[in-house]
């Protein structure tokens, strides 16, 4: 849930490199619910908007200890209840770490790559979500969100993506769009 928070607006690299000294810290709900705000701040800076970060990792964490005997949640309804927890968050943490498929993880991939192949048309996380939860069997929500995800950094990237490598390049409404 800690690094789910933290990858808010930054890679998972930089999460990666930031984690450990946090969690050597703050090795449970307890330290990071009492942790100094200005010495948490100073030890996820790196990872932007560490300010937001610091606030609801210490609130989630309080929140875990008072309401929850320093245990995450493994219902939706509880984690979203926790501060700098939203569906997505939420969303990893059943899946990836209790294996419920509760719905679909809508990060900045999934959002591009299922606007560009046409399984839906909003901007919104939560209307995208709703879409591929239609179209996708709920026992593919978790590894779907893997896949494209990983086909998101690979292949279908923001920023000149690697049509010409592409196995879905005669399926897809962007390529056609964009290659006449």
């Amino acid at each position: 849930m800690v690094s789910t928070i933290l990858s808010a607006q930054c890679t998972d690299e930089r999460v990666n490199k930031v984690a450990p000294a946090l969690f050597d810290r703050y090795p449970d709900p307890e330290a990071l619910a009492a942790a100094d705000l200005e010495e948490l701040q100073e030890m996820i800076r790196s990872t932007g908007f560490f300010r937001n970060k610091a606030k609801s990792l210490k609130g989630a964490s309080r929140k875990l200890v008072e309401n929850f005997a320093a245990k995450v949640p493994a219902q939706m309804e509880d984690l979203l209840t926790l501060p700098g927890v939203a569906r997505k968050t939420a969303n990893v943490v059943l899946g990836t770490g209790f294996g419920i498929a509760s719905g679909v993880v809508v990060d900045t991939h999934v959002k591009r790559i299922s606007n560009r192949l046409g399984f839906t048309t909003e901007k919104d996380p939560v209307k995208i979500e709703r879409d591929l939860m239609k179209e996708v069997s709920k026992e593919r929500w978790i590894s779907f969100s893997h896949q494209l995800i990983h086909f998101g950094r690979q292949i279908c990237r923001a920023q000149r993506p690697r049509c010409s490598e592409c196995f879905l390049v005669e399926l897809c409404p962007f390529f056609a769009e964009h290659n006449p």
